[in-house]
């Protein structure tokens, strides 16, 4: 069953494919597999490697090029979920790369309903690396994933138990938002206040400031470039500015 899916998933373009049985999943933060499909029994885990475009100085050119991959991730991931359902008589949901994800108070949008990064680890697909991205023995820290959860059951495939990290503390040096000085821990605000700045802390701090004002001010702001870019941003999702983590990170590049 495990080679017939991942030779269809080979087939649409991913660049590797891991297994996970539902057990061997574990993340501190997300909830439990069961609260989301109480069925689950594994999950199929997808990797894509980036393209050259997180390169680009132009945030324009750079996030397109990730705009481009999670669009085809999503085609990816619901052709995997129509495979598992009519070839395997398997039930089969879809976890995205990114959004949908819960906008709460509580989680402020940094938790994901399945922690991809570990749902990588116990696939076998990766290890975690001083920038607490999963590296990819082949495709280094320029990697995406999805899933699909499943009520298959299926074995977990061997977890990566070397450091593929070389320990070089590029990612450390090269972060503008000093995020990742604690080693083990990533300071998602410092990091999404510098790589996501139009998302929803962005969108609060432009309109509180709105809000208190003078007529001629709001007219300046609605002017300004920052506005521009929330609007932009209100239409195509989260806009990143910032790859330099993947950049950085030299495990895997020629």
């Amino acid at each position: 069953m495990k080679e017939k899916i991942k030779e269809f998933g080979m087939g649409l373009g991913v660049d590797d494919v891991g297994f996970a049985a539902a057990i061997d999943y574990r993340s501190a933060k997300s909830p439990k597999l069961e609260s989301l499909f109480p069925e689950v029994k594994s999950l199929i885990v997808l990797a894509y490697g980036e393209l050259s475009s997180c390169e680009s100085p132009n945030p324009q050119l750079a996030m397109n090029g990730r705009l481009d991959l999670m669009e085809f991730s999503r085609s990816v991931n619901y052709k995997m979920a129509r495979f598992l359902e009519r070839e395997c008589g398997a039930k089969a949901i879809t976890v995205p790369a990114s959004w949908p994800l819960e906008m709460s108070f509580k989680t402020k949008g940094v938790i994901g309903d399945v922690s991809l990064r570990h749902a990588a680890v116990a696939a076998g697909l990766g290890a975690f690396g001083r920038h607490n991205l999963v590296i990819h023995p082949r495709l280094g820290s320029r990697v995406i994933f999805t899933a699909i959860l499943s009520d298959v059951e299926l074995d977990s495939d061997q977890v990566i138990s070397e450091d593929l990290c070389d320990n070089c503390n590029s990612c450390v040096d090269n972060c503008p938002a000093g995020a990742l000085e604690e080693e083990g821990s990533t300071d998602v605000f410092r990091c999404l206040k510098n790589s996501q700045p139009y998302g929803i802390a962005g969108n609060i701090r432009f309109w509180l400031k709105f809000v208190d004002a003078s007529d001629e001010e709001k007219k300046n702001m609605l002017k300004d470039e920052k506005f521009w870019r929330l609007y932009q941003a209100g239409i195509i999702g989260f806009q990143y500015t910032c790859f330099n983590c993947l950049n950085s990170c030299p495990v895997g590049r020629s």
